[in-house]
Protein backbone atom coordinates (compact mmCIF):
# COMPACT_ATOMS: atom_id res chain seq x y z
CA UNK A 1 0.00 0.00 0.00
CA UNK A 2 2.83 2.64 1.53
CA UNK A 3 4.86 1.31 -2.11
CA UNK A 4 2.02 2.19 -4.63
CA UNK A 5 0.98 5.58 -2.60
CA UNK A 6 5.30 6.57 -3.02
CA UNK A 7 5.15 5.35 -6.43
CA UNK A 8 2.02 7.44 -6.92
CA UNK A 9 3.28 10.53 -5.47
CA UNK A 10 6.85 9.98 -7.31
CA UNK A 11 4.41 10.17 -11.39
CA UNK A 12 2.68 12.67 -10.21
CA UNK A 13 5.34 14.83 -8.43
CA UNK A 14 7.28 14.47 -11.86
CA UNK A 15 4.53 14.92 -14.16
CA UNK A 16 3.83 18.24 -12.80
CA UNK A 17 7.40 19.41 -12.80
CA UNK A 18 7.44 18.58 -16.67
CA UNK A 19 4.34 19.80 -17.50
CA UNK A 20 5.50 23.15 -15.78
CA UNK A 21 8.35 23.87 -17.86
CA UNK A 22 8.48 25.81 -20.60
CA UNK A 23 11.34 25.60 -22.28
CA UNK A 24 10.77 21.22 -23.11
CA UNK A 25 9.41 20.83 -26.49
CA UNK A 26 6.72 18.15 -26.70
CA UNK A 27 8.37 15.57 -27.93
CA UNK A 28 11.08 16.04 -24.96
CA UNK A 29 7.74 16.07 -22.63
CA UNK A 30 6.32 12.63 -24.18
CA UNK A 31 9.89 11.02 -23.64
CA UNK A 32 10.28 12.14 -19.88
CA UNK A 33 6.91 10.48 -19.18
CA UNK A 34 8.05 7.26 -21.04
CA UNK A 35 10.96 7.22 -18.67
CA UNK A 36 8.48 8.25 -15.02
CA UNK A 37 6.02 5.87 -15.84
CA UNK A 38 8.03 3.20 -17.09
CA UNK A 39 10.69 3.46 -14.40
CA UNK A 40 9.18 5.36 -11.24
CA UNK A 41 11.93 5.73 -9.09
CA UNK A 42 15.20 4.96 -11.19
CA UNK A 43 13.68 7.46 -13.65
CA UNK A 44 12.78 9.86 -10.68
CA UNK A 45 16.54 9.58 -9.81
CA UNK A 46 17.48 10.13 -13.77
CA UNK A 47 15.48 13.23 -13.83
CA UNK A 48 17.20 14.36 -10.80
CA UNK A 49 20.56 13.75 -12.16
CA UNK A 50 19.61 14.19 -16.09
CA UNK A 51 16.61 16.22 -16.16
CA UNK A 52 17.47 20.05 -16.30
CA UNK A 53 19.92 21.61 -18.05
CA UNK A 54 20.87 23.96 -14.90
CA UNK A 55 24.42 24.65 -14.08
CA UNK A 56 22.56 25.93 -10.00
CA UNK A 57 21.97 29.36 -9.58
CA UNK A 58 25.71 30.76 -8.40
CA UNK A 59 27.13 29.74 -11.82
CA UNK A 60 24.47 31.30 -13.84
CA UNK A 61 24.54 34.34 -11.93
CA UNK A 62 28.55 34.45 -12.48
CA UNK A 63 28.58 34.00 -15.95
CA UNK A 64 25.75 36.78 -16.57
CA UNK A 65 27.44 38.80 -14.52
CA UNK A 66 30.68 38.48 -17.22
CA UNK A 67 28.32 38.71 -19.66
CA UNK A 68 27.72 42.20 -19.12
CA UNK A 69 31.33 43.11 -18.69
CA UNK A 70 31.68 42.10 -22.37
CA UNK A 71 28.90 45.36 -22.97
CA UNK A 72 31.96 47.53 -21.75
CA UNK A 73 33.38 46.53 -25.17
CA UNK A 74 31.34 47.85 -28.20
CA UNK A 75 34.17 47.44 -30.21
CA UNK A 76 34.79 43.94 -30.32
CA UNK A 77 31.23 42.95 -30.18
CA UNK A 78 30.13 45.00 -33.05
CA UNK A 79 27.29 47.19 -34.45
CA UNK A 80 25.63 45.74 -37.25
CA UNK A 81 26.68 48.11 -39.90
CA UNK A 82 29.37 45.13 -41.26
CA UNK A 83 26.87 42.81 -41.82
CA UNK A 84 24.52 45.08 -44.05
CA UNK A 85 27.83 46.10 -46.04
CA UNK A 86 29.57 42.52 -46.54
CA UNK A 87 26.90 40.21 -45.91
CA UNK A 88 24.88 38.97 -49.06
CA UNK A 89 21.62 39.76 -48.36
CA UNK A 90 20.16 36.30 -48.69
CA UNK A 91 22.30 35.28 -45.80
CA UNK A 92 21.77 38.21 -43.73
CA UNK A 93 18.97 36.78 -41.51
CA UNK A 94 21.10 33.70 -40.61
CA UNK A 95 24.21 36.24 -39.66
CA UNK A 96 21.66 38.21 -37.49
CA UNK A 97 20.07 35.55 -35.99
CA UNK A 98 23.59 34.23 -35.25
CA UNK A 99 24.64 37.62 -33.70
CA UNK A 100 21.70 37.55 -30.91
CA UNK A 101 22.72 34.47 -29.07
CA UNK A 102 25.79 36.48 -27.13
CA UNK A 103 26.09 39.98 -29.35
CA UNK A 104 28.65 39.06 -31.11
CA UNK A 105 28.37 40.73 -34.74
CA UNK A 106 30.24 40.47 -38.44
CA UNK A 107 33.09 41.78 -38.36
CA UNK A 108 35.37 42.46 -41.73
CA UNK A 109 39.13 42.15 -42.40
CA UNK A 110 39.47 38.48 -41.25
CA UNK A 111 41.25 35.47 -42.95
CA UNK A 112 41.97 32.36 -42.26
CA UNK A 113 43.68 28.95 -43.77
CA UNK A 114 42.21 25.30 -43.82
CA UNK A 115 44.98 23.07 -42.37
CA UNK A 116 45.76 19.95 -44.23
CA UNK A 117 45.03 17.27 -41.35
CA UNK A 118 45.79 17.02 -37.76
CA UNK A 119 49.42 16.73 -37.55
CA UNK A 120 49.42 20.35 -39.90
CA UNK A 121 46.98 21.93 -37.68
CA UNK A 122 49.46 20.57 -34.38
CA UNK A 123 52.58 21.66 -36.13
CA UNK A 124 51.36 25.42 -37.20
CA UNK A 125 49.94 25.79 -33.48
CA UNK A 126 53.31 24.78 -31.57
CA UNK A 127 55.34 27.10 -34.28
CA UNK A 128 52.78 29.99 -32.82
CA UNK A 129 52.81 29.23 -29.71
CA UNK A 130 56.89 29.24 -29.72
CA UNK A 131 56.56 32.46 -31.56
CA UNK A 132 54.48 34.09 -29.23
CA UNK A 133 55.43 37.41 -27.11
CA UNK A 134 52.73 38.40 -24.90
CA UNK A 135 50.01 35.70 -23.96
CA UNK A 136 48.74 32.17 -25.05
CA UNK A 137 45.27 30.94 -24.14
CA UNK A 138 44.15 27.85 -24.78
CA UNK A 139 41.12 26.04 -23.98
CA UNK A 140 40.47 22.04 -24.34
CA UNK A 141 37.45 19.62 -24.33
CA UNK A 142 39.94 16.68 -24.31
CA UNK A 143 43.82 16.98 -23.76
CA UNK A 144 45.59 13.68 -23.59
CA UNK A 145 49.05 13.24 -22.42
CA UNK A 146 50.24 11.93 -25.90
CA UNK A 147 52.61 13.34 -28.29
CA UNK A 148 50.02 16.26 -29.17
CA UNK A 149 49.22 16.86 -25.54
CA UNK A 150 52.84 16.51 -24.30
CA UNK A 151 54.08 18.87 -26.89
CA UNK A 152 51.64 21.89 -26.53
CA UNK A 153 52.28 21.40 -22.45
CA UNK A 154 55.91 21.80 -23.52
CA UNK A 155 54.95 24.37 -25.83
CA UNK A 156 53.38 26.59 -23.06
CA UNK A 157 55.98 25.88 -20.58
CA UNK A 158 58.82 27.16 -22.93
CA UNK A 159 56.71 30.39 -23.87
CA UNK A 160 56.34 30.92 -19.78
CA UNK A 161 60.41 30.76 -19.44
CA UNK A 162 61.27 33.95 -21.82
CA UNK A 163 57.97 35.82 -20.18
CA UNK A 164 54.84 34.93 -21.91
CA UNK A 165 51.88 34.86 -19.83
CA UNK A 166 50.19 31.71 -20.49
CA UNK A 167 46.81 30.32 -19.50
CA UNK A 168 45.83 26.51 -19.95
CA UNK A 169 42.06 25.56 -19.55
CA UNK A 170 40.39 22.18 -19.73
CA UNK A 171 37.22 20.04 -18.87
CA UNK A 172 37.15 18.29 -16.07
CA UNK A 173 35.40 15.27 -17.31
CA UNK A 174 36.97 15.53 -21.20
CA UNK A 175 40.22 16.13 -19.37
CA UNK A 176 39.84 14.01 -16.27
CA UNK A 177 43.36 11.93 -16.90
CA UNK A 178 45.36 14.74 -17.60
CA UNK A 179 44.21 16.96 -14.57
CA UNK A 180 45.61 14.02 -12.59
CA UNK A 181 48.68 13.32 -14.63
CA UNK A 182 52.29 14.59 -13.81
CA UNK A 183 52.44 17.16 -17.29
CA UNK A 184 49.76 19.22 -15.69
CA UNK A 185 51.40 19.60 -12.53
CA UNK A 186 54.07 20.41 -14.54
CA UNK A 187 52.66 22.96 -16.67
CA UNK A 188 51.74 24.39 -13.42
CA UNK A 189 54.78 24.08 -11.66
CA UNK A 190 56.36 26.04 -14.68
CA UNK A 191 54.39 28.67 -14.22
CA UNK A 192 51.10 28.19 -16.67
CA UNK A 193 48.12 29.11 -15.02
CA UNK A 194 45.98 25.82 -14.85
CA UNK A 195 42.48 26.09 -14.46
CA UNK A 196 39.59 23.25 -15.15
CA UNK A 197 36.42 24.08 -16.58
CA UNK A 198 33.66 22.71 -14.59
CA UNK A 199 35.32 20.39 -12.57
CA UNK A 200 34.42 17.31 -10.47
CA UNK A 201 36.23 17.46 -7.35
CA UNK A 202 33.07 17.51 -5.55
CA UNK A 203 30.45 14.87 -8.01
CA UNK A 204 27.97 14.80 -5.10
CA UNK A 205 27.93 18.35 -4.47
CA UNK A 206 27.65 18.65 -8.45
CA UNK A 207 24.96 16.37 -9.10
CA UNK A 208 22.69 17.92 -5.95
CA UNK A 209 23.34 21.36 -7.67
CA UNK A 210 23.54 21.24 -11.61
CA UNK A 211 23.84 18.32 -13.68
CA UNK A 212 27.11 16.67 -14.15
CA UNK A 213 26.97 15.67 -17.43
CA UNK A 214 26.86 20.02 -18.25
CA UNK A 215 30.58 20.15 -20.19
CA UNK A 216 32.36 23.17 -21.66
CA UNK A 217 33.05 21.42 -25.45
CA UNK A 218 35.13 24.04 -26.49
CA UNK A 219 38.15 24.16 -28.61
CA UNK A 220 39.90 27.32 -27.87
CA UNK A 221 43.25 29.09 -28.79
CA UNK A 222 44.43 32.46 -28.98
CA UNK A 223 47.97 33.90 -29.13
CA UNK A 224 48.91 37.61 -28.54
CA UNK A 225 45.20 38.38 -29.22
CA UNK A 226 46.53 37.82 -32.67
CA UNK A 227 46.04 34.68 -34.05
CA UNK A 228 42.97 31.96 -33.22
CA UNK A 229 42.23 28.59 -34.46
CA UNK A 230 38.85 27.19 -34.73
CA UNK A 231 37.68 23.65 -35.25
CA UNK A 232 37.05 20.15 -34.39
CA UNK A 233 40.26 19.05 -33.10
CA UNK A 234 40.93 18.37 -29.12
CA UNK A 235 44.35 18.30 -27.77
CA UNK A 236 45.26 14.78 -29.07
CA UNK A 237 46.41 12.54 -31.86
CA UNK A 238 44.14 11.33 -34.42
CA UNK A 239 44.87 8.07 -33.10
CA UNK A 240 43.36 9.07 -29.83
CA UNK A 241 44.51 6.63 -27.49
CA UNK A 242 41.28 6.46 -24.89
CA UNK A 243 39.19 5.07 -28.29
CA UNK A 244 42.14 3.68 -30.55
CA UNK A 245 39.72 1.43 -32.30
CA UNK A 246 37.43 4.55 -33.86
CA UNK A 247 40.62 6.05 -34.82
CA UNK A 248 41.99 7.54 -36.67
CA UNK A 249 40.34 10.85 -35.54
CA UNK A 250 39.69 12.80 -38.49
CA UNK A 251 39.22 16.95 -37.70
CA UNK A 252 39.03 20.13 -39.84
CA UNK A 253 40.90 23.18 -37.89
CA UNK A 254 41.11 26.99 -39.63
CA UNK A 255 44.10 29.36 -38.60
CA UNK A 256 42.50 32.56 -38.14
CA UNK A 257 43.71 36.33 -38.41
CA UNK A 258 41.47 39.26 -37.55
CA UNK A 259 38.76 40.77 -35.66
CA UNK A 260 36.93 37.74 -34.79
CA UNK A 261 39.83 36.51 -33.03
CA UNK A 262 38.98 39.37 -30.01
CA UNK A 263 35.79 37.68 -29.88
CA UNK A 264 37.47 34.53 -29.36
CA UNK A 265 39.15 35.69 -27.07
CA UNK A 266 36.36 37.09 -24.82
CA UNK A 267 34.89 33.45 -25.40
CA UNK A 268 37.66 32.39 -23.02
CA UNK A 269 38.02 35.19 -20.92
CA UNK A 270 34.36 34.31 -19.92
CA UNK A 271 35.33 30.82 -18.70
CA UNK A 272 38.65 31.57 -17.42
CA UNK A 273 36.72 34.48 -15.16
CA UNK A 274 34.19 32.41 -14.24
CA UNK A 275 37.02 29.65 -12.51
CA UNK A 276 39.09 32.59 -11.51
CA UNK A 277 38.22 36.16 -10.99
CA UNK A 278 39.91 38.74 -12.80
CA UNK A 279 39.54 41.24 -15.57
CA UNK A 280 38.84 42.07 -19.10
CA UNK A 281 42.03 44.00 -19.37
CA UNK A 282 43.95 41.12 -18.76
CA UNK A 283 43.41 40.02 -21.94
CA UNK A 284 44.27 41.39 -25.77
CA UNK A 285 41.54 42.39 -27.29
CA UNK A 286 42.94 44.14 -30.34
CA UNK A 287 43.67 42.45 -32.92
CA UNK A 288 44.55 43.75 -36.36
CA UNK A 289 42.58 44.02 -39.23
CA UNK A 290 43.43 42.53 -43.22
CA UNK A 291 42.56 44.25 -45.71
CA UNK A 292 40.12 42.61 -48.00
CA UNK A 293 39.03 40.55 -45.35
CA UNK A 294 36.31 38.43 -45.55
CA UNK A 295 33.06 38.74 -43.07
CA UNK A 296 32.73 36.38 -39.98
CA UNK A 297 31.54 35.96 -36.70
CA UNK A 298 32.39 33.90 -33.19
CA UNK A 299 29.25 32.43 -31.70
CA UNK A 300 29.72 30.77 -28.61
CA UNK A 301 26.88 28.95 -27.03
CA UNK A 302 25.55 26.92 -24.22
CA UNK A 303 23.67 26.36 -21.40
CA UNK A 304 23.62 29.83 -20.02
CA UNK A 305 22.33 31.08 -23.01
CA UNK A 306 18.72 31.04 -25.18
CA UNK A 307 17.52 27.63 -24.63
CA UNK A 308 17.29 25.97 -28.20
CA UNK A 309 19.84 28.93 -29.67
CA UNK A 310 22.00 26.37 -31.60
CA UNK A 311 19.60 24.37 -33.33
CA UNK A 312 17.20 27.51 -34.02
CA UNK A 313 20.84 28.71 -35.96
CA UNK A 314 21.08 25.24 -37.88
CA UNK A 315 17.63 25.80 -39.26
CA UNK A 316 18.51 29.51 -40.37
CA UNK A 317 21.58 28.70 -41.78
CA UNK A 318 19.61 25.47 -44.00
CA UNK A 319 16.86 27.60 -44.75
CA UNK A 320 19.34 30.19 -46.20
CA UNK A 321 20.69 27.46 -49.19
CA UNK A 322 19.61 27.69 -52.42
CA UNK A 323 22.11 25.63 -54.26
CA UNK A 324 24.04 23.23 -52.19
CA UNK A 325 24.38 22.29 -48.62
CA UNK A 326 26.60 20.14 -47.40
CA UNK A 327 27.39 19.11 -43.91
CA UNK A 328 29.67 16.93 -41.73
CA UNK A 329 29.17 15.88 -38.01
CA UNK A 330 29.90 12.43 -36.23
CA UNK A 331 27.25 12.58 -34.31
CA UNK A 332 23.31 13.08 -36.07
CA UNK A 333 20.73 13.68 -33.06
CA UNK A 334 18.51 16.62 -34.62
CA UNK A 335 15.33 17.80 -33.30
CA UNK A 336 12.31 18.33 -34.98
CA UNK A 337 13.36 22.07 -36.02
CA UNK A 338 16.40 21.15 -38.06
CA UNK A 339 15.21 17.55 -39.42
CA UNK A 340 12.49 19.52 -40.66
CA UNK A 341 14.79 22.42 -42.16
CA UNK A 342 17.27 19.82 -43.72
CA UNK A 343 13.95 18.01 -45.83
CA UNK A 344 12.85 21.34 -46.63
CA UNK A 345 16.30 22.05 -48.29
CA UNK A 346 16.00 18.50 -50.48
CA UNK A 347 12.60 19.19 -51.63
CA UNK A 348 13.16 22.89 -52.67
CA UNK A 349 15.85 21.54 -54.87
CA UNK A 350 18.76 22.53 -53.11
CA UNK A 351 21.63 19.15 -53.18
CA UNK A 352 21.21 18.07 -49.53
CA UNK A 353 24.67 15.83 -48.85
CA UNK A 354 25.16 14.74 -45.14
CA UNK A 355 28.38 13.06 -44.08
CA UNK A 356 28.58 10.82 -40.79
CA UNK A 357 30.70 8.34 -39.87
CA UNK A 358 30.43 4.50 -40.67
CA UNK A 359 31.52 3.56 -36.85
CA UNK A 360 30.36 5.59 -34.53
CA UNK A 361 32.12 5.88 -30.86
CA UNK A 362 28.41 5.88 -29.29
CA UNK A 363 26.73 3.09 -30.12
CA UNK A 364 23.72 5.01 -28.80
CA UNK A 365 24.57 8.71 -31.26
CA UNK A 366 24.35 5.24 -33.77
CA UNK A 367 21.22 3.97 -33.88
CA UNK A 368 19.44 7.25 -33.27
CA UNK A 369 21.03 9.00 -36.28
CA UNK A 370 20.09 6.02 -38.74
CA UNK A 371 16.25 6.38 -37.38
CA UNK A 372 16.38 9.64 -39.43
CA UNK A 373 17.96 7.84 -42.54
CA UNK A 374 14.39 6.95 -44.20
CA UNK A 375 12.88 10.30 -43.73
CA UNK A 376 16.33 12.32 -45.04
CA UNK A 377 16.63 10.24 -48.26
CA UNK A 378 12.73 10.10 -48.85
CA UNK A 379 13.49 14.05 -49.21
CA UNK A 380 15.89 13.41 -51.98
CA UNK A 381 19.05 14.44 -49.56
CA UNK A 382 22.06 12.44 -50.20
CA UNK A 383 23.51 10.55 -47.04
CA UNK A 384 27.11 9.06 -47.02
CA UNK A 385 29.20 7.17 -44.34
CA UNK A 386 32.91 7.73 -44.15
CA UNK A 387 34.72 4.49 -43.98
CA UNK A 388 38.66 4.98 -43.05
CA UNK A 389 38.04 6.39 -39.43
CA UNK A 390 35.83 8.53 -37.00
CA UNK A 391 34.92 11.37 -38.89
CA UNK A 392 34.73 14.13 -36.37
CA UNK A 393 34.76 17.10 -38.31
CA UNK A 394 32.08 19.44 -37.81
CA UNK A 395 31.39 20.99 -40.98
CA UNK A 396 28.89 23.41 -43.00
CA UNK A 397 29.16 25.04 -46.22
CA UNK A 398 26.14 26.45 -48.42
CA UNK A 399 26.15 27.60 -51.60
CA UNK A 400 29.98 27.78 -52.15
CA UNK A 401 30.33 31.04 -50.14
CA UNK A 402 29.13 30.35 -46.74
CA UNK A 403 31.14 28.34 -43.67
CA UNK A 404 30.07 27.30 -40.47
CA UNK A 405 32.77 25.14 -38.79
CA UNK A 406 33.97 24.79 -35.34
CA UNK A 407 33.09 22.40 -32.37
CA UNK A 408 29.45 22.05 -32.64
CA UNK A 409 28.05 18.89 -33.25
CA UNK A 410 24.31 18.27 -34.71
CA UNK A 411 23.31 16.74 -31.68
CA UNK A 412 21.12 17.42 -28.86
CA UNK A 413 24.20 18.00 -26.76
CA UNK A 414 25.72 20.60 -28.28
CA UNK A 415 22.18 22.08 -28.45
CA UNK A 416 21.12 22.37 -25.03
CA UNK A 417 24.55 20.81 -23.09
CA UNK A 418 27.60 21.98 -23.95
CA UNK A 419 29.39 24.86 -24.13
CA UNK A 420 30.43 25.32 -27.73
CA UNK A 421 32.72 27.51 -30.14
CA UNK A 422 31.57 28.53 -33.67
CA UNK A 423 32.68 30.62 -36.49
CA UNK A 424 30.14 31.69 -39.36
CA UNK A 425 31.70 33.25 -42.27
CA UNK A 426 30.79 34.62 -45.93
CA UNK A 427 34.23 34.25 -48.41
CA UNK A 428 34.22 31.87 -51.65
CA UNK A 429 38.32 30.73 -51.16
CA UNK A 430 37.69 29.57 -47.71
CA UNK A 431 34.69 28.22 -48.38
CA UNK A 432 35.99 26.19 -51.65
CA UNK A 433 38.96 24.93 -49.00
CA UNK A 434 36.35 23.22 -46.65
CA UNK A 435 34.47 22.01 -49.51
CA UNK A 436 37.30 20.32 -51.28
CA UNK A 437 38.12 18.99 -47.75
CA UNK A 438 34.61 17.81 -47.73
CA UNK A 439 35.16 16.28 -51.07
CA UNK A 440 37.80 14.30 -50.06
CA UNK A 441 35.57 12.93 -47.28
CA UNK A 442 33.12 11.91 -50.08
CA UNK A 443 35.78 10.00 -52.20
CA UNK A 444 36.21 7.87 -49.07
CA UNK A 445 32.37 7.25 -47.76
CA UNK A 446 30.17 4.89 -49.10
CA UNK A 447 26.46 6.12 -50.18
CA UNK A 448 23.79 5.19 -48.15
CA UNK A 449 20.58 4.54 -50.43
CA UNK A 450 16.97 4.09 -50.13
CA UNK A 451 16.78 0.03 -51.15
CA UNK A 452 19.63 -0.43 -48.51
CA UNK A 453 17.93 1.69 -45.47
CA UNK A 454 14.59 -0.87 -46.70
CA UNK A 455 16.50 -4.08 -46.25
CA UNK A 456 17.76 -3.18 -42.81
CA UNK A 457 16.06 -5.97 -40.69
CA UNK A 458 13.07 -5.71 -38.68
CA UNK A 459 14.92 -5.89 -35.21
CA UNK A 460 17.60 -3.33 -36.81
CA UNK A 461 14.80 -0.71 -37.30
CA UNK A 462 13.11 -1.80 -34.10
CA UNK A 463 16.55 -0.81 -31.92
CA UNK A 464 16.99 2.25 -34.13
CA UNK A 465 13.66 3.64 -33.50
CA UNK A 466 13.25 2.76 -30.10
CA UNK A 467 16.56 4.51 -29.63
CA UNK A 468 15.20 7.78 -31.25
CA UNK A 469 12.51 7.71 -28.93
CA UNK A 470 14.36 8.55 -26.52
CA UNK A 471 16.31 10.48 -28.19
CA UNK A 472 15.34 13.52 -26.46
CA UNK A 473 16.13 12.59 -22.73
CA UNK A 474 19.93 11.65 -24.13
Amino acid sequence: MYVLLFHALIVTGLTLRVLLRDDLAPSSRLAWFMVIFILPVAGAIVYFLFGEASLGRSASRRRATIRSVWAESPAILGSGSDLLESIDPAYQPAFSYAASINGFQVKTGNRAELMADGLEARRRLLSDIDAAKVSVNVLYYIWLDDNTGTAVAQALMRAVARGVQCRAMTDGLGSRQLIKSRLWRQMSDAGVMTEIALPLNRPLFTMLTSRIDLRNHRKITVIDGQITYCGSQNCADPEFLVKPKFAPWVDIMLRIEGPVVAQNQLLFASDWMVARKGSLQEFPLSPDTHANGFAASIIGDGPTERAGATAQLFASLIGTATRTLTLSTPYFVPNTTVLNAIQAAAYRGVHVTLIFPERNDSWVVAAASRSFYQAILASGACIFEYIPGLLHSKTLTIDGCITFLGSSNMDLRSFDLNYENDILLQDVATTKAVEQRQEDYLKQSREVTVVQVESWSLPTKLWNNAIATIGPVL
